[in-house]
């Protein structure tokens, strides 16, 4: 009698978390609004290591006259994370007008000391993504995995870094990381800016006056780009014509690679048309199932001739895709199910000969730092692997 319950208990659980997501994301994708912007000039200083970025970054932030607007997935409660906060206190007791949004599950960390501290100096704190009744269980696994940071309505950042001990190689274990993230300046400050009081105005139960909004500058010069924000939809569509058009070579840097059937599907069409494929991925997981997720996806690629590359050094988290010498997409979207289907994601779409090249250079530099993965490797697995493997395909669609 007690097994018949529990399993009674078990089934009604499973039914309940099914249909609980299912009809969460049909809400969402009901109530969700495409949003696009057009092509922007401006320019961009890329940076490859935290020990670079977070000089500049906190550089940029001390100097900072009239706004300063923070939007992270990942805030630690550590030395670095810290430090932020301490400065954006610090210009917020200068009048400077500061808001930090950080998502509910990702910066978890961050204590109530640290918020009350920056409240106190006069600063705006607000969580994104709480979870929410009727659909609990939808809303528990939606994050806001942007990064975002506009400063003056004159300077932006977009990327891949977080805040953290281990984004400046202070993590033994995933150390040297290796993300790609870029400081921009030109057109499309506006664009980031209109996309942060979005997110804020929701999370916060607030309006922003109008007069925060920065109107987009008619840049003619600098590197032409289009930012593309992402909430669960639209960005499958996005990568799958980006696939398309590739004429001749596709590389792909992602930390998890777990992509959607169609998506899948669309690399295999372009290497049997003959497109050079390059995936560089993680040779260690900071998650446990994420490597082995990939495993069955890299098997049907290697098989058609795709090269694939896993990170050695230590941990490679950039999100970068390039189609040809036409359009290199960066920004905070992995390669898998959770940043296509289910996440608030920020991109953006560069279309400058000159940067393209550039980012062509820095990925097969961080290749060279890589092992060829082989068919050999991954065709049999010993039983722990495989048992991850299978593991991570029960769930791969929240990975």
């Amino acid at each position: 009698m007690i097994l018949l319950l529990s399993l009674s208990a078990a089934a009604a659980l499973v039914i309940w978390l099914i249909t609980d997501y299912t009809l969460g994301k049909k809400h969402f994708c009901s109530i969700c609004h495409k949003r696009e912007y057009p092509i922007r000039a401006g320019d961009f200083t890329i940076f490859t290591s935290g020990e670079d970025l977070f000089p500049q970054y906190f550089s940029d932030i001390g100097n900072a006259k009239e706004s300063i607007y923070v939007l992270f997935y990942i805030v630690n409660n550590d030395g670095i994370s810290r430090d932020l906060f301490n400065l954006l206190a610090k210009k917020a007791r200068e009048d400077i007008d500061v808001k930090v949004l950080l998502d509910w599950a990702g910066s978890r960390r961050v204590t109530k000391k640290m918020i009350s501290q920056l409240e106190q100096a006069g600063a705006s704190f607000a969580v994104s993504h709480r979870p929410t009744f009727p659909f609990f269980f939808f809303s528990l696994q939606q994050r806001n995995h942007r990064k975002i940071t506009v400063i003056d309505g004159k300077i932006g950042y977009i990327g891949g870094f977080n805040v953290g001990k281990e984004y400046i190689g202070e993590n033994p274990a995933l150390s040297p990381w290796r993300d790609y993230h870029f400081r921009l300046t030109g057109g499309s400050i506006g664009d980031l800016q209109q996309e942060f009081i979005l997110n804020w105005n929701e999370a916060a139960k607030e309006k922003m006056s109008a007069a925060m909004a920065v109107t987009p500058r008619a840049e003619t010069e600098g590197l032409r780009h289009q930012i593309i924000p992402t909430e669960g939809i639209d960005l499958e569509d996005l990568l799958c014509e980006l696939i398309d058009r590739a004429r001749s070579s596709i590389f792909i840097g992602s930390p998890y690679f777990i992509p959607t059937a169609k998506i899948q599907k669309k690399l295999v069409r372009a290497l049997e048309r003959g497109v050079k494929l390059v995936v560089l991925a993680p040779g260690k997981a900071d998650h446990m199932l994420v490597k082995e997720a990939a495993f069955r996806f890299f098997r049907e690629l290697l098989k058609k001739g795709a090269e694939i590359y896993l990170f050695n050094p230590g941990f490679y988290h950039a999100k970068i895709v390039i189609i040809d010498e036409a359009v290199c997409d960066i920004g905070t979207a992995n390669f898998d199910r959770r940043s296509v289907l289910l996440n608030l994601e920020i991109n953006c779409l560069v279309y400058d000969a000159g940067f393209i090249q550039k980012m062509r250079e820095v990925f097969m530099e961080d290749t060279r730092h890589a092992i060829p993965l082989t068919l050999e490797d991954i065709n049999h697995p010993g039983w722990f692997s495989k048992a991850k493997e299978w593991g991570a395909r029960a769930i791969e669609e929240f990975l």
